[in-house]
């Protein structure tokens, strides 16, 4: 069994708090649909808008906005994305077991629909692989696709993560839904991984603050964590063993073999630009299964970046250092205008990669 941030990122860490978190930045509520309420953080009315894909894996949305200095949608602000939404999605009630990823495409079609129908994507861990194949299934819908922690060819690095589901028999997986009616219930689920207790030096290494432990300052953060932490979601029981079996058991999405909505998905085909943000101590997701995407993808390789940062998973997204190093610099990328027509290595003066 795992036994560091791996398992208490996805979940496993006991009962549910008494209230939903609520993060650190207000917003709007533009609309909310059974499975996903679109949450409106826009500075303009004007421009191509950015959509925050959240993982649906058993945390809430606030992951990305945690507190002040650990924000992502604020860092994403200050850098200058004025026209920002985010896909915040539900917990799973009873009558949402049978949903499964395409329903989840489906919605957040309806969500990129509802900004304006061209968006820019950020999606992390989960949330980054369902913008993958959106991308790669309605093309013209996509401007620009980053992508932070997110697994896409399970077989190009081993992971915490991937290593327990290879091991671990779909029997067990398929047992975990059957407990939960048809869901997968976040408070069983840490049963399931034997519960651990967060751990103070973990929390300051994912918040990379230089606040000691035991000062009010890190007293503040150490408790708005852990009431993150300690609110789980539940996830459809057949979403759940679709991503078990489709991405990690038989790596589809590597394969050529994943089906979307009717389609199957031929990474080879997608030519938007992409900048990927791995960690380099990423217990989640390993830095060669995000990688793995410029080699599989038809984008030309000047129009892909990539950056390895100092970083464990939760750090991508509210780590002090990476949101004030690493977001600005894909920011920056992000307002760079894409030329029209097919993307062709010649219009462009210089190699637009970034080493890891």
């Amino acid at each position: 069994m795992a036994s560091s941030m791996a398992v208490r990122f996805l979940g496993f860490d006991g009962d549910h708090a008494a209230q939903e978190p609520e993060g650190a930045t207000p917003s709007e509520m533009l609309l909310e649909l059974h499975t996903v309420r679109l949450r409106d953080y826009t500075l303009a009315k004007s421009g191509v808008p950015t959509l925050l894909c959240m993982p649906l894996a058993l945390h809430g949305a606030v992951v990305a906005d945690l507190a002040t200095g650990h924000s992502l949608v604020a860092a994403l602000r200050v850098a200058g994305i004025e026209r920002l939404f985010m896909a915040d999605w539900r917990s799973a009630s009873a009558d949402m077991r049978f949903l499964g990823i395409d329903d989840y495409l489906a919605d957040l079609n309806v969500l990129v629909d509802q900004v304006g129908g061209l968006v820019d994507i950020v999606g992390l861990c989960q949330g980054g692989w369902l913008s993958l194949v959106f991308a790669a299934r309605f093309p013209a819908k996509v401007r620009k696709l980053v992508m932070a922690g997110v697994p896409v060819d399970i077989a190009a690095g081993q992971s915490e993560l991937s290593a327990i589901a290879a091991q671990t028999p779909l029997a067990m997986f398929q047992s975990l839904v059957s407990r939960g009616d048809g869901r997968v219930i976040g408070r069983d689920l840490a049963k399931f991984w034997r519960n651990n207790t967060v751990d103070a030096n973990d929390i300051r290494q994912s918040l990379q603050t230089l606040q000691a432990i035991g000062s009010p300052e890190f007293t503040r953060l150490e408790e708005i964590f852990k009431k993150w932490n300690s609110w789980t979601i539940d996830v459809p029981g057949n979403y759940y063993l679709e991503i078990i079996e489709k991405l990690y058991k038989r790596n589809e999405l590597a394969t050529g073999s994943f089906v979307a909505l009717g389609q199957r998905i031929d990474l080879s085909r997608l030519q938007i630009p992409m900048y990927l943000l791995a960690g380099n101590v990423d217990e989640v997701v390993a830095p060669e299964q995000l990688l793995a995407v410029e080699r599989l993808v038809g984008t030309p390789p000047v129009y892909l970046r990539h950056d390895v940062a100092p970083s464990d998973h939760l750090g991508l997204f509210m780590g002090k250092q990476t949101l004030e190093e690493y977001w600005p610099r894909i920011v920056r990328w992000m307002k760079e205008p894409v030329p029209e027509g097919n993307l062709r290595p010649a219009r462009l003066q210089h190699s637009s990669r970034v080493a890891g």
